[in-house]
């Protein structure tokens, strides 16, 4: 019989490439968790599968639901539970502190539980937290080699101190239960399927726009003088493949993130190369897009995971934004409509 692989979030970015990266390469039956009112867009080149029944399939549940998260797991036993699904934007955090709270913090507290709760189960889980939870470091506290496990959190988002939160539950119930629970700290990823809140991909969607003659030829940016690591969300899903199968230690967590750092505003430049659009593009600063305070100095220590499964990114940088670009440009061209965000 075939493993069973359940993914909280997998409607997500790296939820759905996530499930591809698994069907590429192993032979699992995929459950994939939904709400109701889960936007299928990411996920709508696996719907055949879904709807055939032909290794994927879609179990309904909310993590604000226990009964419906209890629900699904004692109808399927995962052997691997991957929990990405969260309030994942900070930006929005500020607006909904406590419905983020909730969700990332009681709501994987609530998954956790239900796992406890049945007899004689005892699946890898992997709990998903942000290389935001070290938030804003000062510049004269950073270490030489990047932000290692053991930094001390300072976080800057509602967002950021819910995954504070979700980190430190992954780590108890291993400790106090005996759970195979590993935490990961992924540092930025992006590419195509990365939702329009985030920095790079606002600034793809907009470059598109403009050169479909959609949108005035102006770019609006927030802080472009962060510094910010960035991976693949191949790259990304390759390594949480890594993380359950090779060797998996309970309670451990880790840094995990890409090799190219630069600033917000070197990131935008990168975007602007690839568009011919670009000696017509002007830039503009958008208050709002400004966050009360910033986590600006994202570089990572991944050096713990790199030597416990030899994980390294391979995907080049300039690769993912062109591949972030073209995704934009792709549904651009579908006649698809956007908010201006």
């Amino acid at each position: 019989m075939p493993l069973k692989t359940l993914i909280t979030g997998i409607t997500g970015m790296v939820g759905s490439h996530l499930a591809d990266y698994l069907l590429e390469n192993t032979d699992w039956e995929i459950y994939g968790v939904c709400r109701w009112r889960s936007s299928l867009d990411n996920v709508s080149h696996l719907l055949d599968r879904v709807n055939k029944k032909n290794r994927v399939f879609f179990e309904y549940a909310d993590l604000n639901d226990q009964v419906s998260l209890l629900t699904v797991l004692r109808k399927v036993k995962p052997d691997y539970i991957f929990h990405l699904a969260a309030q994942s934007y900070p930006m929005t955090s500020f607006d909904s502190p406590i419905d983020t709270l909730n969700t990332n913090i009681i709501g994987t507290c609530r998954l956790l539980e239900s796992v406890r709760a049945l007899e004689n189960y005892h699946p890898i889980i992997h709990v998903c937290a942000s290389s935001e939870v070290f938030g804003k470091i000062p510049a004269e506290k950073k270490p030489e080699t990047g932000i290692h496990e053991d930094c001390p959190f300072h976080p800057a988002s509602p967002y950021a101190i819910s995954k504070v939160g979700t980190d430190l539950l992954g780590r108890y119930y291993a400790e106090a239960y005996g759970m195979t629970v590993m935490t990961t700290r992924m540092f930025t990823h992006t590419g195509p399927r990365r939702g329009d809140v985030f920095h790079e991909s606002t600034f793809a969607k907009q470059i598109a726009m403009i050169e479909q003659g959609l949108i005035p030829p102006v770019v609006k940016v927030g802080n472009l003088d962060s510094l910010r690591t960035y991976a693949d969300v191949r790259d990304a899903v390759r390594a949480y493949y890594m993380l359950v199968t090779m060797d998996p230690i309970p309670g451990e967590y880790y840094n995990i993130g890409g090799s190219y750092t630069c600033t917000v505003g070197d990131t935008l430049n990168t975007l602007l190369s690839f568009s011919p659009a670009k000696d017509s593009i002007w830039v503009e600063v958008d208050p709002e897009r400004l966050r009360p305070i910033d986590a600006d100095l994202q570089i990572p220590d991944c050096r713990k995971f790199k030597h416990h499964t030899g994980w390294e990114p391979q995907i080049p940088y300039e690769q993912t934004m062109r591949d972030l670009l073209d995704y934009w440009r792709a549904r651009v061209r579908r006649g698809e409509i956007f908010l201006t965000r």
